[in-house]
């Protein structure tokens, strides 16, 4: 296995573990009200992405990002400021953060070589299921959060940080 494929193993396990952390955040705020149900289902969505990527990291000898811990403190708190703004603003955490992850996604997906078949096949099944979490934020309010594209640039440049650093870290 060549270095690049551990790099995306590593970062997508330290992207899923940031993902779940998120909806967790979310949840911790909003997991009494109405939106509880879809960010139960996203949430264990991401829960069997990470679960898929920490079997890989495991099996395929590849070193975890050292930056997990970081990414467990800032997933949460990022869920839960948004849901704290309000269901529209935790909406568009979820598209900024998704939106980020398809482009990144497809992008590896254009440099894994046949040899890495079943870890393409995997990617793309997880990339539709993260457009489906963006398409039930735009659902669910996320165009009509305030400051909307103020909101979303900030995740999304965090997000493209978050992916340069747990690469190499």
């Amino acid at each position: 296995m060549n270095d690049k494929v551990k790099r995306f193993i590593r970062v997508d396990h330290a992207g899923e573990y940031g993902a779940e952390r998120i909806y967790s955040g979310q949840l911790a705020v909003l997991g009494r009200g109405p939106h509880a149900a879809t960010l139960h289902h996203m949430r264990d969505q991401e829960v069997h992405h990470l679960e898929t990527f920490s079997q890989m990291i495991a099996a395929r000898r590849v070193r975890p990002t050292a930056m997990l811990p970081i990414w467990h403190v800032a997933g949460f708190a990022l869920g839960a400021v948004t849901a704290a703004m309000g269901v529209k603003a935790a909406m568009a955490c979820t598209v900024a953060v998704e939106e980020t992850i398809d482009a990144h996604y497809a992008a590896q997906q254009a440099e894994l070589g046949e040899d890495e078949a079943p870890l393409n096949e995997t990617i793309e099944r997880f990339r539709l299921e993260e457009l489906e979490h963006r398409d039930i934020g735009i659902e669910n309010g996320a165009l009509q959060a305030p400051a909307y594209r103020l909101l979303t640039s900030v995740i999304k440049a965090g997000c493209r940080a978050a992916i340069r650093i747990s690469e190499r870290v």
